[in-house]
């Protein structure tokens, strides 16, 4: 709606003129240069109209910016009917107009009358001003990895522009020919100064530390940067990172401590010995607390963490007898044309494996059988599954191992506790596609609950020259049958198109294949248990992602050189990982 910004005193005096006088305007009488004499009002805000008065050029302020701009793109426009109500006030009765002519004084120029669009002005005075406008921004904390310090960015005041402000004073005065949009400074709320001290705290606590425990004389080392990672540089403070702290005592507990050993059997020239039980140590509940602690204090360097002993569930004594058991699952695998790294890794696991025993109702643990899976362990370095790729790692082939030991164990009908599958179909556990569980030392482990009654001992068959492997289960005999079905495959997803990488190591033209093409998967494989509870039909699904080709290939010769700058951005983060 169009305002009118007329003086509210001339609209009230055109109130008082009670004769409409159609007669001609005064001689002489003119608006902004427009000759208006001898026209009747009508005839007068028709010449007005059509005469398009021009709007004048505003100079628009703000800050230390200006723009000149045309009042139209402001909302200025002429109101001519307002402006000829205007001069009919001005002149008043009939009688003042012929004393006027009678004293030979004509009527003075008559004020243009204008309307003001607010939404208009308002629309533009945003567009001018909406480029300079920022909100303040506070300082920033983040690790610096080249660094390996906390650093921090520059706070930054914000600038906000008033244009409701700005166009109510052009609605009040729209004849003026310079408008002053107002603004405020805003300041970030943490500042350059605040970050400075609260990154210079995070950074002392950066150190070395020492961690042991009671009863070890091993130490697991945290290098400074380890350190910060157990907690956060927050604008308030220091934050700690309870998570982290859990998972440094969890590791100090698996590579200083010992986990508790049950008892098993061990081949020896084709004959099962026993092997005595071995109490554990790990850290006690109250050492995470005492870390806290510790973190805190940048003087503290080593630190000894209370333990705990962890008693075995087996022992020797309750090992059951081979003689009395028998085979209750079977599982094959087999994995001829694996590299020499593969099948040490395959003979390393599946020795470890072999007489393990599980007690009744307690959870059988791949990871808990066959011990830490490194170097020191004697596993080499092959291929394994990692961050979307297949990449070198110690321990690649143990899976051929879990899988297998999957298939006896499921075949039995042991419940599956933990299961995990791989990220893409693996050929080494073909034909039988999807009845496989993938193990990674920590984090992914096969587990399942032993429900037969009685011990179960696990014995691994190796044929190195042949790449058989097989995992048989022996138990107390079961009264209950078990029948695993084909694979159903729902639907199967191409390979993506290769991918083509550049190593810099390889000479131009040269190509080598670091990954293989596999084709999606998303099928199931059925259990079916038949037991004193009558019959019932499991399923256990399995997706694999469509898996792409990755090349290497030598880089070709570069016409002209990269620029000298450095165009990445450092990543923002208040502590070393990220994590939250």
């Amino acid at each position: 709606m169009w305002l009118g910004v007329a003086l509210l005193t001339t609209t009230a005096l055109s109130l008082t003129v009670a004769t409409r006088d159609e007669a001609g305007l005064p001689d002489g009488t003119t608006v902004a240069g427009v000759v208006l004499s001898g026209l009747t009002p009508h005839e007068a805000q028709l010449r007005l109209e059509a005469a398009e008065l021009r709007a004048p050029q505003v100079t628009v302020r703000a800050g230390d910016q200006s723009w000149l701009v045309d009042g139209a793109q402001l909302g200025w426009r002429v109101d001519a009917a307002a402006t000829v109500r205007e001069l009919q006030a001005g002149l008043g009765s009939v009688l003042n107009r012929t004393v006027a002519r009678l004293s030979g004084r004509g009527p003075s120029e008559g004020r243009l009358v204008v309307q003001i669009d607010p939404t208009l002005a308002k629309s533009k005075l945003d567009a001018l001003t909406g480029p300079f406008q920022r909100a303040p921004q506070d300082a920033e904390i983040y690790f610096d990895s080249s660094a390996r310090r906390y650093a921090w960015r520059a706070d930054r005041s914000g600038v906000i522009f008033d244009t409701q402000q700005a166009t109510n004073d052009f609605l009040g005065h729209p004849q003026q020919f310079e408008l002053t949009v107002p603004f405020t400074v805003r300041h970030a709320s943490f500042t350059s100064d605040e970050a400075q001290v609260v990154v210079g705290e995070g950074n002392r606590l950066m150190r070395p530390l020492s961690l042991k425990l009671v009863g070890s004389s091993r130490q697991l080392q945290l290098t400074p940067t380890q350190v910060a990672n157990l907690y956060w540089v927050r604008p308030h403070g220091i934050e700690l990172d309870h998570k982290t702290i859990a998972e440094a005592v969890d590791r100090t507990s698996r590579q200083v401590g010992q986990p508790a050993l049950d008892a098993r059997f061990v081949p020896q020239h084709g004959r099962l010995v026993p092997q005595k039980e071995q109490t554990g140590l790990v850290s006690a509940k109250s050492a995470a607390a005492m870390l806290r602690q510790a973190v805190m204090r940048p003087e503290v360097q080593n630190l000894t963490l209370p333990s705990e002993t962890v008693l075995p569930s087996l022992t020797v004594d309750g090992l059951p007898d081979p003689a009395k058991l028998s085979v209750i699952g079977e599982g094959r695998s087999g994995y001829l044309g694996s590299s020499a790294q593969r099948v040490t890794n395959v003979n390393v696991a599946a020795r470890k494996l072999s007489g393990y025993v599980v007690a009744p109702g307690e959870d059988f643990s791949f990871l808990s059988a066959i011990g830490r899976i490194n170097a020191d362990s004697g596993y080499a370095s092959a291929l394994v599954i990692a961050g979307g790729r297949t990449v070198e790692g110690v321990g690649g082939g143990v899976c051929q191992v879990s899988t297998t030991a999957f298939r006896a164990l499921y075949s039995a009908g042991l419940p599956v506790v933990e299961r995990h599958q791989h990220a893409y179909r693996v050929g080494w556990y073909n034909p039988q596609v999807g009845f496989e569980a993938a193990v990674y030392d920590p984090g992914l482990d096969l587990r399942m609950k032993n429900d037969t009654g009685g011990p179960l001992l696990i014995r691994a068959f190796n044929d190195p020259q042949k790449g058989q492997l097989v995992v048989r289960l022996y138990g107390v005999a079961q009264q209950r049958k078990v029948s695993v079905g084909p694979a159903v495959i729902l639907s199967r997803t191409p390979a993506p198109a290769p991918q083509y990488v550049v190593n810099p190591h390889l000479a131009a033209g040269q190509r080598r294949q670091v990954d293989w093409a596999a084709d999606g998967y998303n099928l199931y494989i059925t259990r079916t248990i038949t037991d004193a509870g009558g019959q019932h039909t499991e399923k256990l699904s399995t997706t694999y992602k469509p898996w792409r080709a990755v090349y290497e290939v030598g880089q070709a010769p570069v016409a002209t050189p990269p620029p000298p700058w450095n165009t990445t951005k450092p990543p923002v983060s208040s502590k070393p990982t990220g994590q939250s």
